[in-house]
Order: C-alpha cells, then sequence, then structure tokens
C-alpha cells in the first residue's frame, strides 16, 4: 500500500532543501531550439495543469517557449512511447505520473521500457486525490457512501483518468479495503470525467485533487475525503478517508523524464533548471493553490523515489488481479 506522504519527504531528503530559492538561470543550452514537454494525458487535468505551470517557468528561465504537447491515450502510453523513440538531443522531454511505473504490471505488452528507456530529471510534485460525489447524490460522509455501497452493489458508478491511473486504483483500493463493489467508468482523462460527475451520468470520482480542488471549492462536486493518511499541509480542510478507513493511503506525483540517452550536460541542465521552477514562489503559489505539494527533488532522488514506487504498486496491482491486456 502506497506510504504515507510525510515518510516519502523523508525519503527525498526533505525535498526542496538547499535549492535556491530566488532562482536564476546560468546556462543556456535551450536557446533556439525548438522544446517540447509532452504530457500523456488530454488538456484539463492534473498532468496538463501542473505540466504547463512547469513548462512556463522553465521558458522563462531560457528564454523561449516550450510547446506542451498533449498526447492521450493508452492509459498515458501512447505519450510515453512517443518519448521513448524521441532523439535524445534535449528537444523532448516527458511529465509522467504514477503510469510509468504501474504501466509494466497492467499491460502484457509495452512498446517502450520504463526502466531503460528514460532517465529521471526531478520530482515536481505529490498530489493527494479527493474523494468527490456528484451533487444529485445525498452523500455527506465517507462512512454515508459506503453504507450506501454496501447496500447496492454495483450500482454506484465511479469515473477515472484511464485503467491504472491513481485515479482509478484508488477506487480499486477503496472497494478492496471496505468490502464494497462499485462499477468503473474509465475516460481518457478526468476533465471528461468530471463533466460527467457534474451532469450526474456517473457518481464519484478519486480524482487528483490539482482538477478537481476548483470543481468542488464552487460546489459544483461534493468533497468526501482526501486520500492522504494525513491531513495535507496544502489543503488541510479536507477529511482523510482513513479516518473512516484506516490504513487507506494513496498519493499520486508527477515527474520529469528524459530519453535515456541525452548527453549528461543536457540532462545537467534539465535537472537544475526543474529544481530551480520549482522553488520559483510563483510557481510555489499556483501548484499549492491547485493542491499539490511541490517538490523538485535532483535526478539521484527521483531514481530511488520510482524504484520504491515501483515495489509498492506493482504490490497493490498484483494483489487487485487488475490487467488491462
Amino acid at each position: 500500500m502506497p506510504v504515507m506522504l510525510d515518510r516519502r519527504a523523508v525519503s527525498l531528503g526533505l525535498l526542496t532543501a538547499g535549492i535556491v530559492s530566488c532562482p536564476g538561470h546560468a546556462d543556456t543550452f535551450p536557446q533556439g531550439r525548438s522544446i517540447r514537454l509532452v504530457v500523456p494525458f488530454p488538456p484539463g487535468g492534473a498532468t496538463d495543469v501542473i505540466g504547463r505551470i512547469v513548462a512556463d517557468k522553465m521558458g522563462q528561465l531560457w528564454n523561449q517557449t516550450i510547446i506542451v504537447d498533449n498526447k492521450p491515450g493508452a492509459g498515458g502510453n501512447i505519450g510515453v512511447s512517443s518519448v521513448a523513440r524521441s532523439e535524445p538531443n534535449g528537444d523532448t522531454f516527458l511529465l509522467s505520473s504514477v503510469g510509468i511505473v504501474t504501466n509494466v504490471f497492467l499491460y502484457s505488452k509495452l512498446t517502450y521500457d520504463p526502466a531503460n528507456d528514460f532517465v529521471p530529471i526531478s520530482l515536481i510534485a505529490m498530489v493527494p486525490n479527493l474523494l468527490v460525489v456528484g451533487n444529485h447524490l445525498p452523500f455527506k460522509s465517507v462512512s454515508d457512501l459506503i453504507a450506501y455501497a454496501k447496500q447496492n452493489p454495483g450500482k454506484l458508478k465511479y469515473g477515472s483518468s484511464g485503467v491504472g491511473t491513481s485515479v482509478h486504483l484508488c477506487g480499486e483500493l477503496f472497494q478492496k479495503m471496505t468490502n464494497t463493489v462499485m462499477t468503473h467508468v474509465p475516460y481518457k482523462g478526468t476533465a471528461q470525467a468530471t463533466q460527467d460527475l457534474i451532469g450526474g451520468h456517473i457518481d464519484l470520482i478519486f480524482d487528483n485533487i490539482s482538477q478537481i480542488l476548483p470543481h468542488a471549492k464552487a460546489g459544483n462536486v461534493r468533497a468526501l475525503g482526501i486520500t492522504t493518511a494525513k491531513p495535507s499541509p496544502v489543503t488541510p480542510e479536507f477529511i482523510p478517508i482513513a479516518e473512516t478507513v484506516p490504513g487507506f493511503d494513496v498519493t499520486a506525483w508527477f515527474a520529469l523524464f528524459a530519453p535515456a540517452k541525452i548527453p549528461a550536460p543536457i540532462l545537467s541542465i534539465y535537472a537544475k533548471d526543474a529544481q530551480l521552477a520549482a522553488a520559483d514562489a510563483s510557481v510555489k503559489q499556483k501548484l499549492e493553490a491547485t493542491g499539490a505539494i511541490v517538490v523538485g527533488s535532483t535526478p539521484e532522488e527521483l531514481g530511488r523515489f520510482v524504484k520504491q514506487e515501483t515495489k509498492i504498486w506493482g504490490d497493490l496491482i498484483k494483489s487487485t488481479g487488475i490487467k488491462i491486456d
């Protein structure tokens, strides 16, 4: 089961400790180059929102525009695969969520090798998920939801951004730990799922807080609980699901990767500037406004973190028996 957020922070050496708080820029590699940041999900979701904030700041550091290239489909595999096949010259990099470690357990065949086709750049943010229900339902608490689900097996429909995403795995883990059965409705992205939730076509979603928070604040949906074991320091108003379901703890994360054979000097520039972008006060403010917890790790820290997450999520997927093909 995913470890607690504060323990993850400790494993990354207190994350942003030691990073310069007032970033300046010393390297000039990207100037005059066309740089693409591939986001393997549609516009409007958490990956896209975080990607655009980070790309905008790194573009400012490089005095040029970084093109955010949305390549959705197949649980993120289409976009991830395109980066694996790209020329490793620094012109293309990737913002991935947990799919880069989970899909190897979900798909019998991948067109890329997550362990060998990429090198880590920086872990940008940790993002809790938020359990929200449509306003067409009367539930006021997680307990209300569980009671109804037990009395009506399979009747509740929960959306996700695709099979095997953290949004889906939250729902699977919730059912397993509460001994309930709900019907999964996968989408190509959570923005589409949210619209169906608001419209009453599905009943709930364990969505990345970065995407769903504005809708919860606006009253378009009703938040019942956050997926971290403890309250988030960014959004302490949301009660952890773990208070009702002891041990429930799932946190999404978003990190930058480059093709494996990228030259070391270029990778170093990417890593330094990604950390500078994450440490920037305006970037931190924008990310925290979405409910994200800003990190900004080194490549080495991200590498260790990915190995840890591969085991954590792999064990969860194996225990639930989820398979896509």
